[in-house]
C-alpha cells in the first residue's frame, strides 16, 4: 500500500509542476496564465536567440560596410560618407523608441516585434533591388578599383528610402526582442531567475555571432564590388529571422501592455503642480496607497515609497477635496496618483543621468563603423596576395566579446563573489559600466598611437591613399579588442541595468534607452567631425579627417575622444554614487544591492 501511495504522490507532484503557472503575471498567447513547462525558459529563449543572430546578419551585412558604399558607389568623400553613417546609424536606435512606445502601451512585445521584422525585410529587399538595378552602374563598378558613375535623384530617392526602410525595421525590432526574451524567464522563480540574468549576455554574444559572419562573409563580397550578392543574403537572412520567430509563436510568454505611459506621467506632473502649495509632513503620511490588485496596471508588481523626488510626491497626498471625490465619482487622476505611479516617474527620473553618462561611450564606439574602415583602407591590407576588407576588422571586435563574455562570466564574477564575500555576485551593473569607460579610454589611446605610426610610415604624394602605409592593418587589433571588452562591460551592463532598474510596465523603454544613448553618440559623433574639421580647416589647412588622411591628423581626434571619455568618466562615478535603486513590493531589499 505504501507503495502505491507512494507512486500516487509522485504522479500528483508530476501532474502539479507540468500544471504549474508561472509567477511573474506572464500569460500564454491566448491571454491565460502561463503554464511554466509549457512554455518560455530556454526552448524559446533558443529560438529568440538564433533569430537575433540571423537578424543582426542581415543588419551588418549590410550597414558595416556602408560607407565604403557611399564612396565608391555614391561617390562621397571620407568626411560625408562618415557623417552620414552616422547619422543613419542614429536614426536606427532612434526608432527604437518608437518600438518600444508601441510594445509597452499597445501591442505588446511579440505584436511589436513580428511587425517591424516584415518592415525589416521589405527594406532590405528594397535595397537589394534598387542597388542591382540602378546604382551598380556600369557593371561591375564598386570596388576599390572601379568606382561608379553619377545617380539621378529618383534612384538615390530609393536608396534612401531602403536604408531607412532598415532603418525603421531594425531600430523597432531590436529592444523589443531583448527584453522580450527576457520575458521567457520568470524572475520570481529561482531556477529561472538565473537563467534570465545569464540570458543577457547570451543575447549579446548571439548580436555579435552574427556580426562575425556578416564582418568577413558578406563584407568581403561586398569589398570585391559584389553588393548586390552582399544585399540579396542579408535579405535571405533577414527573411528566414522572421520565419523562425513566427515558427515558435505557441510557445512564447507574454506581458499585457500597460497603456500609454506619457499620461500616467503627465498625471503625476498635472497632480503635483496643482498641489504645490500644500504642506506635507516629512514622514510621508497621508499619501494613496492601494493594494496591488487596484494599483498595478495588468499585473505589474507595485513600487515602493522613496523619499527622493519629494515634490511628486505631492501628486500622491490625500486633500480634503479627495476624499470629497472619492465618496462621489472615485479619485480624479489628475488630481491625485498611487505612490507606485509616482515612483514609476522617479525611476525615470533617476535614469536619466546615467543615461546621459552612456552617451560619450557610444561616441567612441561608433567609430568602429567610420573612422576605424577608412584608416583601415589607409593601411596595408594586402597578405601575399590576399587583400583584407578593413570592415571585416570588426571580427576581433566580436572574438574579443565572445572571449570577455566568457571570462568575465567563468572568471571575473566568481571571484569578486568571493573577494566581497555576499550574497550578490560580482560586479553590480553600475560597477561594470564604469570598468567599460575606463577600457573605452584605453581602446582611443591605442588607435591615435597606431594612426601616429600610420602617418610616420605612410606615402605623402598618393591621391586616395587607400593601402599607401607600410603598416600593417593587423595593428588595428588592440583597439578593436578594446573596444569589443569594453562593450561587454558596458552593453551587456546596461542592458541588465536598464532591464532591472525600469517599471514593469516600461521594460522595452528600459532596453529603448540603451539603444538611444547609441543614437545620440552617433549623433554627437557626427557633430564633433563637423566641428572639428571646420576649425582644423582654418588658414586653409586640410583638416584633421581629410579625403586624404596621410595630410590630416586623425590621431589628434582619437586623443580628443580619449579626454572626453576621461571627462564622461567622472561625472559617471559621481551620477553612480547618487543613484537609487527601484524599491519593488517583493523585492526592495534585494534590489539595493545593485547600488555602487
Amino acid at each position: 500500500m505504501s507503495c502505491l501511495e507512494s507512486e500516487l504522490c509522485k504522479e500528483r507532484k508530476f501532474e502539479e509542476e507540468s500544471e504549474e503557472v508561472t509567477l511573474d503575471g506572464s500569460v500564454d498567447l491566448h491571454g491565460g496564465p502561463a503554464i511554466r513547462a509549457k512554455s518560455g525558459r530556454w526552448v524559446a529563449g533558443i529560438i529568440i536567440l538564433l533569430n537575433q543572430a540571423l537578424a543582426t546578419l542581415a543588419f551588418f551585412g549590410m550597414g558595416v560596410n556602408l560607407v565604403l558604399f557611399l564612396t565608391r558607389v555614391v561617390g562621397q568623400n571620407n568626411a560625408d560618407a562618415a557623417n552620414n553613417v552616422s547619422k543613419w546609424t542614429g536614426t536606427v536606435y532612434i526608432f527604437s523608441l518608437v518600438g518600444a512606445f508601441l510594445s509597452d502601451s499597445y501591442w505588446g512585445r511579440y505584436k511589436t516585434c513580428a511587425v517591424f521584422q516584415v518592415i525589416f525585410v521589405i527594406g532590405l529587399m528594397s535595397l537589394s533591388l534598387s542597388s542591382y538595378l540602378f546604382l551598380l552602374k556600369p557593371k561591375g563598378c564598386g570596388n576599390e578599383k572601379i568606382h561608379c558613375g553619377k545617380h539621378s535623384r529618383l534612384e538615390m530617392g530609393m536608396f534612401y528610402l531602403s536604408i531607412y526602410l532598415v532603418a525603421l525595421g531594425n531600430g523597432g525590432y531590436q529592444p523589443n526582442i531583448a527584453t522580450f526574451g527576457a520575458d521567457q524567464f520568470d524572475e520570481e522563480h529561482s531556477k529561472e531567475g538565473h537563467s534570465k540574468v545569464a540570458f543577457f549576455s547570451y543575447f549579446y554574444l548571439a548580436f555579435n555571432i552574427g556580426q562575425l559572419f556578416s564582418n568577413t562573409i558578406l563584407v568581403y563580397f561586398e569589398d570585391e564590388g559584389m553588393w548586390a550578392l552582399g544585399f540579396w543574403l542579408s535579405a535571405g537572412s533577414a527573411f528566414a529571422a522572421l520565419v523562425l520567430f513566427l515558427a515558435c509563436t505557441s510557445r512564447y510568454r507574454h506581458f499585457k501592455p500597460s497603456g500609454n505611459p506619457l499620461s500616467r506621467f503627465s498625471q503625476v506632473v498635472v497632480a503635483a503642480s496643482r498641489k504645490s502649495k500644500v504642506q506635507m509632513s516629512s514622514n510621508g503620511e497621508n499619501l494613496l496607497h492601494m493594494n496591488a490588485k487596484d494599483t498595478s496596471t495588468n499585473g505589474n508588481r507595485k513600487i515602493l515609497h522613496t523619499h527622493g523626488f519629494k515634490f511628486l510626491d505631492r501628486a500622491a497626498f490625500i486633500s480634503s477635496r479627495d476624499l470629497d471625490d472619492q465618496k462621489g465619482t472615485g479619485y480624479n487622476p489628475w488630481r491625485i496618483c498611487p505612490v507606485s505611479q509616482v515612483e514609476e516617474v522617479k525611476c525615470i527620473l533617476r535614469l536619466l543621468p546615467i543615461w546621459l553618462c552612456t552617451i560619450i561611450y557610444s561616441v567612441v564606439f561608433t567609430q568602429m563603423a567610420s573612422l576605424f574602415v577608412e584608416q583601415g583602407a589607409a593601411m596595408k591590407t594586402t597578405v601575399s596576395n590576399f587583400r583584407i576588407p578593413p570592415a571585416s576588422m570588426s571580427s576581433f571586435d566580436i572574438l574579443s566579446v565572445a572571449v570577455f563574455i566568457f571570462f568575465y562570466r567563468r572568471v571575473l564574477d566568481p571571484f569578486v563573489g568571493k573577494l566581497k564575500k555576499t550574497d550578490s555576485k560580482g560586479l553590480t551593473e553600475l560597477q561594470r559600466m564604469g570598468v567599460g569607460l575606463v577600457i573605452a579610454v584605453l581602446a582611443m589611446v591605442s588607435a591615435g598611437l597606431v594612426e601616429c605610426y600610420r602617418l610616420k610610415y605612410a606615402k605623402q604624394g598618393c591621391l586616395h591613399c587607400n593601402d599607401t602605409s607600410t603598416l600593417s592593418i593587423f595593428w588595428q587589433i588592440p583597439q578593436y579588442a578594446f573596444i569589443g571588452a569594453s562593450e561587454v562591460f558596458m552593453y551587456v551592463g546596461q542592458l541588465e541595468f536598464f532591464n532591472a532598474q525600469t517599471p514593469d510596465g516600461l521594460k522595452s523603454f528600459g532596453s529603448a534607452l540603451c539603444m538611444t544613448s547609441i543614437s545620440l553618440g552617433n549623433y554627437v559623433s557626427s557633430l564633433l567631425v563637423s566641428v572639428v574639421m571646420k576649425i582644423s580647416t582654418e588658414d586653409h589647412m586640410p583638416g584633421w579627417i581629410p579625403g586624404n588622411l596621410n595630410k590630416g591628423h586623425l590621431d589628434r581626434f582619437y586623443f580628443l575622444l580619449a579626454a572626453l571619455t576621461s571627462i564622461d568618466l567622472i561625472a559617471y562615478i559621481a551620477c553612480a554614487k547618487w543613484y537609487k535603486c527601484i524599491q519593488l513590493e517583493e523585492k526592495s531589499e534585494e534590489n539595493n544591492e545593485s547600488k555602487v
